[in-house]
């Protein structure tokens, strides 16, 4: 009986070992497994810097030799969009200091820029106003000259005040081969034809002096294939004369002329009056319609 106790004491002893002994185990590799686990969970989620960083070397490194192989352009860290160091774990947004102040530098020199930009267009158009103003000055001032020009020559122009009471000189002496005649047709002897005639034809010498038949501003100087070389001077009150067949012509357009003055001397005459011979061609208009000219010659 003490004998089956003892053993019964030993087997209890033996198995409580045993279960120790295996509790101990199994908790020994529970906690191995456990690490294990750890670890292997760890490593997907830590970055190992110093792998990218050599990664990183070695990818500019190939870059370096394969840019110098083909183009011989060295790729550095520079010419990266983005810096790996700063890239976040587990995160698509990229942290670049360097970019953004690069960013920021080139908005500021934008903004500087368009600002210069704008305060130079503005200047330009300052510049081209006063300039504009200075010019439209010039040219105010330029048109003032010339008015006050104009009125100091029109305040010494002879004033045109002929009218019907007022008598012509004769502008030669001779004698009338053509009367006026505006109500009845004359004959023309070398045209042998009667014509109506608005001037009286005067017989002259070539190369006589002609002589203006009263004061006046010369408004035409001409040629006329009958009557020749000719001269129109506005007289006033809507007189005008007209003399022809001159030669050598002393007046101008534009010019004024006192009674007596030379305006010319006597040509030769045009094929129209070579029957007649040498003369002198004188109408005189009033309002542009003839006007016999001897009811004024004294």
């Amino acid at each position: 009986m003490r004998r089956r106790n003892r053993s019964s004491a030993k087997r209890e002893k033996a198995i409580m070992l045993f279960s120790s002994v295996f509790v101990l185990t199994a908790l020994t590799v529970t906690g191995l497994f456990v690490r294990g686990r750890s670890e292997e969970k760890s490593d997907g989620y830590v970055v190992d810097f110093s792998s990218i960083e050599n990664e990183t070397n070695e990818l500019a490194d190939n870059n370096t030799v394969q840019g110098t192989e083909d183009s011989g352009d060295v790729v550095t860290s520079d010419d990266l969009d983005y810096d790996p160091y700063y890239q976040e774990t587990n995160s698509v947004n990229v942290e670049n200091a360097q970019t953004a102040q690069t960013e920021n530098d080139a908005l500021q020199k934008g903004t500087k820029k368009n600002t210069d930009d704008k305060d130079s267009k503005d200047k330009e158009k300052n510049d081209k106003n006063e300039e504009g103003m200075f010019d439209e000055t010039i040219d105010t001032a330029r048109l003032e000259q010339m008015e006050d020009t104009m009125a100091i020559a029109t305040s010494i122009q002879p004033a045109l005040t002929f009218n019907d009471g007022d008598s012509l000189a004769w502008p030669i002496v001779g004698n009338i081969l053509i009367n006026y005649s505006m109500d009845k047709t004359v004959y023309f002897p070398t045209l042998e034809q009667y014509k109506y005639n608005p001037a009286i034809i005067i017989s002259a010498v070539e190369g006589e002096t002609i002589t203006a038949a009263a004061a006046g501003k010369v408004i035409s100087v001409f040629t006329d294939p009958e009557i020749g070389n000719g001269v129109v001077v506005e007289l006033g009150g809507g007189y005008e004369v007209t003399y022809g067949q001159l030669k050598d012509i002393t007046v101008s357009e534009g010019g004024y002329v006192n009674k007596g003055d030379i305006i010319g001397s006597v040509a030769a005459p045009t094929k129209y009056f070579v029957v007649e011979g040498c003369n002198v061609y004188f109408k005189l208009t009033k309002n542009g319609v003839p006007v016999n000219p001897m009811t004024k010659l004294s």
